[in-house]
Protein backbone atom coordinates (compact mmCIF):
# COMPACT_ATOMS: atom_id res chain seq x y z
CA UNK A 1 0.00 0.00 0.00
CA UNK A 2 1.56 3.05 -0.98
CA UNK A 3 1.72 6.19 1.54
CA UNK A 4 -1.07 8.15 -0.35
CA UNK A 5 -3.32 5.26 1.30
CA UNK A 6 -1.85 5.23 4.86
CA UNK A 7 -3.63 7.77 6.46
CA UNK A 8 -6.48 10.11 5.67
CA UNK A 9 -6.43 9.10 1.79
CA UNK A 10 -7.95 12.74 0.77
CA UNK A 11 -6.19 15.05 3.44
CA UNK A 12 -2.81 13.18 1.76
CA UNK A 13 -4.10 14.63 -1.42
CA UNK A 14 -4.87 17.98 -0.17
CA UNK A 15 -1.49 18.21 1.81
CA UNK A 16 0.20 16.88 -1.96
CA UNK A 17 -1.57 19.72 -3.70
CA UNK A 18 -1.23 22.67 -1.28
CA UNK A 19 2.83 21.78 -1.50
CA UNK A 20 2.94 23.92 -4.87
CA UNK A 21 0.07 26.21 -4.31
CA UNK A 22 2.02 29.30 -3.36
CA UNK A 23 -1.43 31.64 -3.63
CA UNK A 24 -3.32 28.90 -1.49
CA UNK A 25 -0.60 29.27 1.03
CA UNK A 26 -0.42 33.45 0.75
CA UNK A 27 -4.10 33.12 1.05
CA UNK A 28 -3.10 31.11 4.45
CA UNK A 29 -5.93 28.77 3.96
CA UNK A 30 -6.71 26.80 6.76
CA UNK A 31 -8.21 23.15 6.31
CA UNK A 32 -10.83 22.59 8.39
CA UNK A 33 -13.08 19.49 6.70
CA UNK A 34 -12.40 17.06 3.77
CA UNK A 35 -13.73 14.10 2.96
CA UNK A 36 -14.61 12.88 -0.41
CA UNK A 37 -16.68 15.37 -2.51
CA UNK A 38 -16.55 17.49 0.70
CA UNK A 39 -14.39 20.43 1.75
CA UNK A 40 -13.96 23.15 4.37
CA UNK A 41 -11.16 25.70 4.02
CA UNK A 42 -11.59 29.27 6.39
CA UNK A 43 -8.95 32.59 5.95
CA UNK A 44 -8.79 35.98 8.01
CA UNK A 45 -8.76 38.64 5.64
CA UNK A 46 -5.51 40.76 6.08
CA UNK A 47 -4.70 44.09 5.13
CA UNK A 48 -3.37 43.42 1.38
CA UNK A 49 -6.57 42.05 0.49
CA UNK A 50 -8.43 45.08 0.62
CA UNK A 51 -9.78 47.08 -2.59
CA UNK A 52 -9.72 50.65 -2.93
CA UNK A 53 -12.86 50.35 -1.54
CA UNK A 54 -11.20 49.37 1.62
CA UNK A 55 -13.07 45.96 1.68
CA UNK A 56 -12.13 43.12 0.75
CA UNK A 57 -11.03 42.04 -3.06
CA UNK A 58 -14.01 39.72 -4.41
CA UNK A 59 -10.99 38.07 -5.78
CA UNK A 60 -10.19 36.40 -2.29
CA UNK A 61 -13.77 35.36 -1.81
CA UNK A 62 -13.63 33.98 -5.47
CA UNK A 63 -10.35 32.27 -4.34
CA UNK A 64 -10.85 31.09 -1.38
CA UNK A 65 -14.22 29.27 -2.95
CA UNK A 66 -12.24 28.35 -6.02
CA UNK A 67 -9.46 26.40 -3.95
CA UNK A 68 -12.59 24.67 -1.62
CA UNK A 69 -14.09 23.26 -4.78
CA UNK A 70 -10.77 22.18 -6.17
CA UNK A 71 -9.96 20.59 -2.42
CA UNK A 72 -13.49 18.47 -2.77
CA UNK A 73 -13.23 17.58 -5.96
CA UNK A 74 -9.83 16.14 -5.74
CA UNK A 75 -10.64 14.19 -2.66
CA UNK A 76 -11.42 10.96 -4.98
CA UNK A 77 -7.59 10.71 -6.25
CA UNK A 78 -8.54 11.49 -9.86
CA UNK A 79 -6.92 15.38 -10.58
CA UNK A 80 -10.08 17.18 -11.16
CA UNK A 81 -9.97 21.23 -13.21
CA UNK A 82 -12.74 23.55 -12.68
CA UNK A 83 -14.21 24.02 -16.16
CA UNK A 84 -16.63 26.78 -15.07
CA UNK A 85 -16.73 28.88 -11.96
CA UNK A 86 -19.22 31.56 -10.81
CA UNK A 87 -19.66 33.30 -7.63
CA UNK A 88 -22.36 35.84 -5.84
CA UNK A 89 -21.04 38.24 -3.78
CA UNK A 90 -23.67 38.78 -1.03
CA UNK A 91 -22.45 41.31 1.62
CA UNK A 92 -19.42 43.08 2.09
CA UNK A 93 -16.36 41.67 3.54
CA UNK A 94 -14.19 43.40 5.87
CA UNK A 95 -10.63 43.04 7.10
CA UNK A 96 -10.14 41.16 10.26
CA UNK A 97 -12.87 38.78 8.95
CA UNK A 98 -13.01 35.17 9.05
CA UNK A 99 -14.39 33.70 6.06
CA UNK A 100 -15.32 30.10 6.10
CA UNK A 101 -15.95 28.35 2.84
CA UNK A 102 -18.01 24.86 2.81
CA UNK A 103 -17.64 22.86 -0.56
CA UNK A 104 -20.93 20.09 -1.14
CA UNK A 105 -20.82 17.76 -3.99
CA UNK A 106 -24.01 17.98 -5.91
CA UNK A 107 -23.30 15.97 -8.84
CA UNK A 108 -20.09 13.27 -9.97
CA UNK A 109 -20.20 11.66 -13.55
CA UNK A 110 -17.24 9.48 -15.12
CA UNK A 111 -16.30 12.81 -16.46
CA UNK A 112 -17.79 15.87 -14.57
CA UNK A 113 -18.79 17.15 -11.25
CA UNK A 114 -20.95 19.86 -10.23
CA UNK A 115 -20.05 21.81 -6.71
CA UNK A 116 -21.74 24.32 -4.38
CA UNK A 117 -19.98 26.41 -2.22
CA UNK A 118 -20.98 28.79 0.59
CA UNK A 119 -18.86 31.16 2.08
CA UNK A 120 -19.67 32.56 5.85
CA UNK A 121 -18.16 34.85 7.79
CA UNK A 122 -17.47 34.75 11.72
CA UNK A 123 -20.91 35.68 12.48
CA UNK A 124 -22.37 33.16 10.35
CA UNK A 125 -23.71 35.31 7.66
CA UNK A 126 -23.42 34.00 3.96
CA UNK A 127 -21.33 36.15 2.23
CA UNK A 128 -21.15 34.75 -1.28
CA UNK A 129 -22.17 31.52 -3.43
CA UNK A 130 -19.80 29.90 -5.52
CA UNK A 131 -20.71 27.26 -8.02
CA UNK A 132 -18.00 25.34 -9.82
CA UNK A 133 -18.19 22.28 -12.70
CA UNK A 134 -14.86 20.16 -12.97
CA UNK A 135 -13.43 17.46 -15.65
CA UNK A 136 -12.74 14.90 -13.73
CA UNK A 137 -9.54 13.37 -15.32
CA UNK A 138 -7.91 10.01 -15.37
CA UNK A 139 -4.77 11.03 -13.92
CA UNK A 140 -4.16 9.76 -10.64
CA UNK A 141 -2.59 11.67 -7.73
Amino acid sequence: MDRLHELNRPQQIINKMLEKDAFSNWLKLDVEDIKEGYCVCACTVRDEMLNGFGIAHGGITYSLGDTTLAFAANSYGKQSFSIETSISHLHKVNEGDRLIASAIEIHRGKKTGVYHVNIHNQNKELVAVFKGTVYISKIPW
